[in-house]
């Protein structure tokens, strides 16, 4: 048995059971989710930052606007009045998803990952412009993450586009989805797709820090199966997190998956968005260099690798040019952490900041490392090269073998000249 056996119908239309997960800043590229979209599948793009990413992909300005309009707080720890410009978020939104929706060649669909936890210091208005502005530029779909998400839907209700684009929510846990629920059916508005994350994914996870390996995605999976059932409600349900084999995959559709969402094996492609040098990491890494931590300013527990630069940032907080993370009221946890360690830092010695860090900047600059539990693994996909390095494959390369592999085995790259 394999994933091709299978298809995903949304709407009334059929897909590859296969969705590219939205790995943001900017590492689900537009080339990468028009990959999965031109072969029949789902990609996802992230809206993670998205005035940083128009910047370096159009040469747009909407970062340093920002940066020189609140330049007199760049060295004040109050950030309660930085905040975004709607007109100008919408405006980037709408640029980039236009920007990928209108190079579609295939029978496929993308999907706008869009993280609630993304608060901007004004967490409801600027959410509602993102999703809207997403809409207005022509997204097929609306993965609602990194949150209950519990008036999201009341931001866009009045959309024209409210029941017309997918929306889907990524959730851990059957109370999580109980949760969501009950608003979407006050507003006769049901999710069209379920995504169950279990505690192998990448990034920011939906357990505890110290209890993740207690919970396990099959379990979780078969648990919301079972509530929907029980609720007499029909919505695919879409597994996540460490599902690495084609055969992991084909197990899960079998047990009556819609589709499969993956990204860790994805995240190393041609067409993803790491630096080369930083794809080489994650090809070299082993089981022992993947960590849980609570760096994040969020609250949530992270999965990354423990080289990862951003774990020994002791940086200026870049509120003033970024600060997607603020909360409301300007808070952050790293401000905090920064202005602590240089309150208390002695001449002479080196600015530490412990246990948080300037995740907005990380992610910006790649420095932050966030991967899957199987990133591990990873050297298995690929051919080692003369030079000691791994050949990059292609999204294609990945996907077709999700797609036709069978017996767990993955198919490695047409090796390139030296491999």
């Amino acid at each position: 048995m394999k994933v091709d056996n299978f298809r995903l119908t949304l709407g009334g239309k059929e897909y590859v059971p296969i969705i590219i997960g939205g790995m943001g800043v900017n590492i689900s590229t537009t080339e990468l989710a028009l990959a999965a979209e031109k072969l029949g599948g789902i990609g996802h793009i992230s809206d993670a930052e998205n005035g940083y990413v128009c910047d370096r992909i159009f040469n747009t300005s909407f970062v340093s606007r920002k940066r020189k309009k609140y330049a007199e707080f760049i060295d004040n720890p109050d950030k309660s009045k930085v905040l975004f410009d709607l007109a100008e978020v919408e405006a980037a939104q709408k640029k980039y998803v236009e920007h990928t929706i209108s190079q579609k060649t295939g029978n496929g669909a993308i999907f706008l990952n869009c993280m609630e936890k993304l608060t901007m210091n004004s967490s409801s208005p600027t959410l509602k412009v993102r999703l809207r502005a997403a809409m207005d530029a022509g997204i097929d779909g609306l993965t609602l993450a990194a949150g209950l998400n519990l008036r999201t839907l009341d931001l866009i209700q009045d959309h024209p586009r409210f029941n017309d684009v997918k929306i889907g929510i990524i959730i851990s846990s059957v109370r999580a989805l109980s949760i969501f629920l009950k608003r979407a059916v006050r507003l006769n508005r049901l999710p069209d797709y379920i995504i169950v994350e279990g505690p192998l994914a990448g990034g920011h996870l939906g357990f505890g820090p110290d209890d993740w390996h207690t919970f396990d995605l099959h379990t979780i999976f078969t648990e919301v199966a079972a509530f929907l059932k029980q609720e007499g409600l029909d919505i695919p349900l879409i597994p996540a997190g460490g599902i690495f084999t084609g055969t992991d995959a084909a197990e899960y559709l079998q047990e009556g998956a819609g589709a499969v969402q993956v990204a860790t094996r994805f995240a190393i492609t041609r067409e993803a968005g790491l630096p080369a040098n930083v794809k080489q990491q994650y090809l070299s890494a082993e089981e022992e260099d993947i960590v849980i931590n609570m760096a994040s300013t969020t609250g949530y527990p992270m999965r990354m690798l423990r080289q990862s630069p951003t774990l020994r940032y002791a940086i200026k907080p870049n509120c003033e040019g970024l600060g997607y993370l603020l909360e409301n009221g300007g808070k952050c946890s790293y401000i905090d952490a920064y202005y602590k360690a240089l309150a208390e830092k002695k001449p002479g010695e080196p600015l530490v900041v412990e246990e948080k860090t300037c995740l907005c900047t990380g992610m910006a600059k790649y420095d932050c490392w966030t991967c899957g539990h199987t990133t591990y693994r990873l050297k298995e996909t690929t051919n080692r090269l003369a030079d000691g390095s791994w050949q990059i494959p292609s999204a294609e390369d990945i996907f077709l073998d999700y797609q036709h592999s069978t017996d767990h085995s993955i198919k490695l790259p047409e090796p390139e000249t030296g491999a």
